[in-house]
């Protein structure tokens, strides 16, 4: 059960990875020297959905995580 645990924290990880480079590719350079700064803007389509994946599987990744520590112990 630990080693299935952990195959699926690793996966988890590397979707995660790719989801949050997904985002910061977005944002283009204009955002790096501060001139999106003062705009508001909601996200829109894509962008929406990446949030929400990311902030879900984040959750899940902690979940894996504890369970993973939890199925560790002895």
């Amino acid at each position: 059960m630990l080693t299935a645990l952990q195959v699926i924290q690793i996966v988890i990880a590397i979707i995660l990875i790719v989801v949050i480079l997904m985002q910061s590719r977005g944002s283009g350079f204009g955002g790096a020297f501060g001139t999106d700064a003062a705009v508001f803007r909601t996200r829109r389509g894509v962008e929406q959905y990446l949030f929400r994946g990311t902030v879900i599987l984040a959750g899940i990744f902690m979940a894996v995580s504890l369970l993973t520590a939890r199925a560790a112990l002895p």
